[in-house]
């Protein structure tokens, strides 16, 4: 198979290196030539610096769109008309406009889409979501995320503020960054029927987009959901808690554990995270996912039209902190 990588910045080049790491060889550059990161690990591979030259002379059986927020349509409309599946970095898109050109595109010429949200292949969130399935804690009643992280050590070899995450221009703000809680929240416990969102840009950081964001989600099934959203907390913290009539359940993304209170037994039991695991093993299986996907022999784990209910429910939150109004879904 043929790959085509649109955009080499810090998740552009970690699908590089998962793509080699699975035997994949025959990889193809799309830049722009405006990474703040070195060349080196990419001089190996052939570039092109446009998108219609790279797809009409390379082919490509797959493109991964990992450029800027505000750019992925600009890159994913033209694959999807060239036929090539994909591979689309979270959040879809900065706004709704021209999802609806992408979806047709998509269906028109088979395409298959995976979305980039890899909290998916977390081991410890998969087995949460069994236990819950499960009901190894009775009917679930609430639910609440913490996600805080300090934005200039996200990247410490580079300049925070030219990032993606920290500009509007390039579709950044917390609440579209981090917006794998809504993701995950909806794989769990179903479509949210409203949502009320309050977002500032509270701290001392040079960003011009909210940091900080508190999000109450009510979901179709009667779930109660509250996040908390940041680019500030010291030191990170990402946390999942769950509420349940016959116990509770905890998921700590950054340790990878699973825990879970059974009231019946009165003890936690603690599920510790597969041996060997740490961050790349998410991004690594996801990789693995969308060669399966490519190949025709798997579903996606994240959709299309998933990605696209993500996305209506960022810009619902937003609409919500903009107009300080409850958002009916």
């Amino acid at each position: 198979m043929k790959f085509l990588i649109a955009g080499l910045g810090s998740i552009g080049r970690r699908h590089l290196r998962n793509l080699l790491t699975l035997g994949e060889r025959d990889i193809v550059l799309y830049r722009t030539g405006r990474s703040t990161l070195p060349d080196d690990e990419l001089a190996p591979y052939p570039t092109e610096h446009d998108l219609t030259r790279a797809l009409t002379r390379h082919k490509p059986d797959a493109v991964i769109v990992s450029n800027p927020t505000a750019l992925h349509l600009d890159v994913a409309i033209p694959a999807a008309e060239a036929g090539c599946h994909i591979l689309l970095e979270k959040p879809i898109s900065h706004s709704l406009d021209r999802v609806d050109e992408l979806l047709d595109a998509v269906r028109r010429n088979k395409v298959r889409v995976v979305v980039g949200f890899q909290f998916r292949f977390h081991p410890g969130l998969l087995r949460a979501r069994q236990l819950i399935q499960d009901g190894e804690i009775g009917r679930v009643l609430s639910a609440h995320v913490h996600f805080g992280e300090y934005l200039p050590a996200w990247h410490p070899w580079e300049d925070y503020r030219k990032g993606y995450a920290a500009r509007a221009d390039l579709g950044g703000g917390v609440v579209r960054t981090q917006c794998h809680a809504l993701d995950y929240v909806t794989w769990l416990f179903g479509e949210s029927e409203s949502v009320w969102g309050v977002t500032g840009k509270l701290s001392d950081l040079a960003v011009d987009v909210e940091d900080t964001a508190k999000i109450i989600l009510r979901f179709k099934s009667g779930v109660l959901g509250s996040l908390h959203l940041d680019y500030t907390r010291q030191p990170p913290h990402h946390r999942l808690d769950v509420v349940g009539t016959r116990g509770s359940l905890q998921w700590d993304a950054l340790e990878g554990w699973v825990r879970v209170y059974r009231a019946s037994r009165k003890t936690w039991e603690v599920y510790p995270p597969p041996a060997g695991f740490e961050r790349n093993t998410m991004f690594l299986e996801e990789m693995r996912h969308f060669l399966n996907v490519v190949r025709g022999e798997d579903d996606p784990a994240c959709s299309l039209g998933e990605g696209i209910q993500t996305m209506r429910l960022i810009m619902a939150v937003l609409e919500s902190a903009r107009e300080a109004k409850i958002v009916h879904l």
